[in-house]
């Protein structure tokens, strides 16, 4: 195992999650994306570029199950590249099929990419608020929406929605607000044209 790698994954990690709680302690995140936050995982995406340029996908053999975790974060947050995040979710789905990294990591990547691209998701781990409260995204097969769950070593979806569901339900005018946002921002960063 490279422990400097590691290292470097996890502290990447860090001040992604450091980011985030104080932009939140300062009321300044919102509906949109705080620029801040953009810098950095533009800065988290262009070192993993490097890494797995050099390395691979830095998976559990190279950097041991934390290292692999902080790499699929800063993967899971590079929304503003996605011709990057896609190169990503094909290096962790080949991980996954080699033991190097588990399947949730691949099905939680392969929905939020196609939930950006406005395409049904897979494994129903997008979830969204609706008119009734937390919902997932569309499913591409709803049938069989447990079974590929349970594949991957998630709960069944109903599990999950019970714990989201806690949450009270968005008044109709924040809701369209979210919407919005979200629509724009997949314009924006080229995951849907017009």
């Amino acid at each position: 195992m490279d422990e400097s790698l590691e290292k470097a994954l996890l502290d990447m990690e860090s001040r992604a999650q450091g980011l985030r709680t104080e932009l939140i302690a300062a009321g300044e995140i919102n509906e949109g994306f705080h620029p801040r936050i953009l810098e950095l995982n533009r800065a988290n995406s262009s070192r993993l570029r490097q890494i797995v340029a050099v390395f691979g996908w830095p998976g559990v053999a190279l950097v041991g199950d934390k290292g692999s975790r902080a790499a699929w974060r800063v993967a899971m947050h590079a929304y503003g590249e996605p011709d990057f995040m896609r190169q990503c979710r094909e290096l962790i789905d080949r991980a996954t099929q080699s033991g190097d990294a588990p399947r949730w990591q691949f099905a939680l990547i392969d929905d939020r990419i196609r939930v950006y691209e406005g395409r049904p998701q897979r494994y129903g781990t997008q979830l969204r608020h609706g008119a009734q409260g937390i919902e997932p995204h569309p499913i591409e097969n709803e049938g069989r929406v447990n079974s590929m769950r349970m594949q991957a070593g998630l709960p069944l979806l109903a599990q999950t929605l019970a714990q989201a569901r806690a949450q009270p339900p968005l008044s109709p005018a924040v809701l369209a607000s979210r919407e919005a946002a979200e629509l724009e921002f997949r314009r924006t960063f080229g995951w849907i044209s017009g």
